[in-house]
């Protein structure tokens, strides 16, 4: 493809284009995506620093042209040839947003199960040394974001038959939520937003005090959990904690975690069998 062609597909001067080669322009991320598509590569592919592998390129394009309902069943058949069932049985995530009982339910999960509990945000302050709050108002989210994958990877290298409780937004970190999916069994605890709301005045950090504050603390609450719902909706299973205690809670979620472990003996069996077949 000539400079010209290019230039006249991508709508900039070849002159700006001979800039850009020779590293003396400036490129925004708008004309940079025009440039993508007026050669046919993919955004990230542009900027990467090393080249994909033929193979990786190629099924990066079939899955490219996919439509979302067949991703899904893609990353399925993935997981499941790939995966590691045996290693995310003994590794439990609980998911969704803050006020959902991740810690409440996580503790007293693993309580039951004798396994050990982690509480990821904890993980965090000890390796930083400083409060959540702190790091975000020190460095920002995109550093607490960099500690927390570093976190996640550490706890599923290093720790079996365990509880974790993740942040909120752990979600919205694309590669640490697929390594979370892909090294744990991820329940997704679900609550009202009014009982969102109740769980996180009850927990001390309302700060909101004025009507009009507390009802756009709400809309945002609505808006994040609408944001991230078909992320959470990823997880193995569900768990609704509106309107249960903590001991009715409880209670279902051991049914899930029995259901599963059960189901996984049972595939672990067949493979056994099948293996002896051979």
């Amino acid at each position: 493809m000539t400079r010209r062609m290019l230039a006249h597909d991508c709508g900039v001067s070849e002159r700006y284009l001979a800039q850009l080669e020779g590293g003396r322009g400036n490129l925004s991320i708008v004309l940079l995506r025009r440039v993508a598509a007026a050669i046919d590569v993919p955004l990230a592919e542009l900027v990467s620093e090393e080249l994909p592998a033929v193979e990786y390129a190629l099924v990066a394009e079939r899955l490219r042209r996919l439509k979302p309902s067949e991703l899904t069943e893609a990353a399925a058949i993935l997981a499941k040839r790939f995966g590691d069932d045996a290693a995310r049985a003994d590794r439990i995530a609980l998911i969704g947003l803050r006020g959902a009982g991740k810690s409440t339910l996580g503790a007293l999960l693993a309580e039951r199960l004798g396994w050990s509990f982690v509480e990821l945000s904890r993980e965090i302050e000890r390796e930083t040394t400083v409060g959540v709050n702190e790091i975000f108002d020190l460095w920002g989210q995109a550093a607490y974001r960099r500690y927390e994958r570093r976190a996640l990877e550490r706890v599923v290298l290093t720790r079996s038959r365990v509880v974790i409780a993740t942040g909120g937004g752990l979600v919205s970190e694309l590669p640490a939520f697929e390594r979370l999916l892909d090294t744990c069994y991820t329940i997704w605890l679900q609550a009202s937003p009014q009982d969102y709301w109740e769980r996180v005045l009850r927990q001390g950090d309302y700060r909101v005090s004025d009507g009009v504050g507390v009802k756009q603390a709400m809309a945002d609450m609505r808006r994040i959990l609408a944001q991230r719902e078909s992320l959470y909706s990823k997880a193995d299973a569900r768990l609704d904690t509106s309107g249960k205690s903590p001991a009715a809670s409880l209670r279902e979620l051991m049914t899930l975690v029995r259901n599963t472990r059960a189901k996984r003996r049972v595939r672990t069996k067949e493979t056994l069998d099948l293996d002896k077949a051979r």
